[in-house]
């Protein structure tokens, strides 16, 4: 059973009606994980509502979603009042926060930590060994999150992650494995070669040092296909700083390239950051992938789930 509450900044809980329709999106970080539902509502223009600042989301007394209240929306009409709701997960703190312009000498993750998550009363609850960093520099108008995940992420090779309890890792994360075959209940299939976007290279210069990187998708490169970027980096930017820059880049454009969507006509038990073996025979489809993302709903056509998969 699916229970949804709201939290009040004064610390009021309020358990709302049970949901006509509901969809919750799983993704680990950016995008953020988001919840979106309609419920029956006959209590006119309830205080609470205005002061809700939290949005929680329990199955059968576990948490699976802790979000930011984004918008509220009360219809009356000759059906009846309806309740519309639409949060994102705690990482939107971090996405719709600012930073100033700072110049770290040598920035570590204790520093990170101090100065643009625990102002906003994200909890961390592990975090890697990751190297310090000189001449770390934040540019004026970057979020919070872009701090974070550009010293996590570019420095650290470590993805910085949410949970269902709104809590921050800073760690690898090991993610489990399944097998979907033909009694899994998949209702449908999408397969996305999407080749637009993916950079064959990208040239990475510092106009104040008058330095220039040049790295290559070679794979990509070797089937005829070109696209190329250039990216200027800020001038304190070293060597290694302007190769994990220009390689984070190209990588992420890569990852976009392949996607492969499952329908399952139940909840399903993968989240982000599991690996999957399909094996399917109508279509054919084998292999080992990566779970980026996860969109559970209900409403009258049942329960279903959609799984987003790319390359493990």
């Amino acid at each position: 059973m699916t229970d949804i509450f709201l939290l009040t900044a004064g610390g009021k809980r309020l358990k709302l009606p049970p949901f006509t329709s509901w969809e919750l999106k799983r993704t680990r970080n950016v995008p953020c994980d988001s919840f979106e539902g309609t419920c029956p509502w006959d209590s006119g223009l309830d205080d609470r509502l205005q002061s809700a600042c939290r949005l929680l989301v329990e199955e059968d007394g576990a948490r699976r979603f802790t979000g930011v209240v984004d918008e509220t929306d009360l219809t009356w009409d000759g059906k009846g009042g309806r309740l519309e709701l639409s949060a994102r997960g705690l990482a939107a703190l971090l996405l719709d926060n600012e930073s100033p312009a700072m110049d770290y000498q040598v920035a570590t993750l204790p520093d990170i930590l101090r100065d643009h998550v625990e102002p906003y009363g994200i909890q961390v609850v592990k975090t890697a060994s990751l190297p310090a960093v000189p001449s770390f520099s934040v540019s004026a108008g970057s979020s919070r999150w872009q701090v974070l995940y550009q010293f996590a992420r570019y420095h650290g090779g470590v993805e910085p992650t949410f949970d269902e309890l709104g809590r921050l890792t800073v760690a690898p994360l090991p993610g489990r494995h399944w097998t979907i075959g033909g009694k899994t209940g998949v209702t449908a299939i999408t397969c996305r070669d999407k080749r637009y976007g993916v950079w064959s290279q990208v040239l990475v210069q510092n106009r104040k040092t008058q330095t220039t990187q040049r790295l290559v998708n070679e794979a990509f490169a070797a089937q005829g296909l070109c696209c190329g970027r250039v990216l200027t980096v800020p001038g304190k930017s070293g060597y290694q700083a302007m190769r994990w820059t220009g390689q984070y880049q190209l990588d992420r454009s890569a990852e976009e390239r392949f996607r492969l969507e499952l329908t399952l006509s139940n909840a399903g038990p993968c989240q982000p950051g599991d690996t999957v073996t399909l094996s399917l025979e109508k279509p054919r489809l084998s292999g080992v992938y990566k779970v980026l993302e996860t969109c559970t709903a209900q409403d009258s056509r049942g329960l279903r789930t959609r799984l987003t998969l790319g390359s493990a």
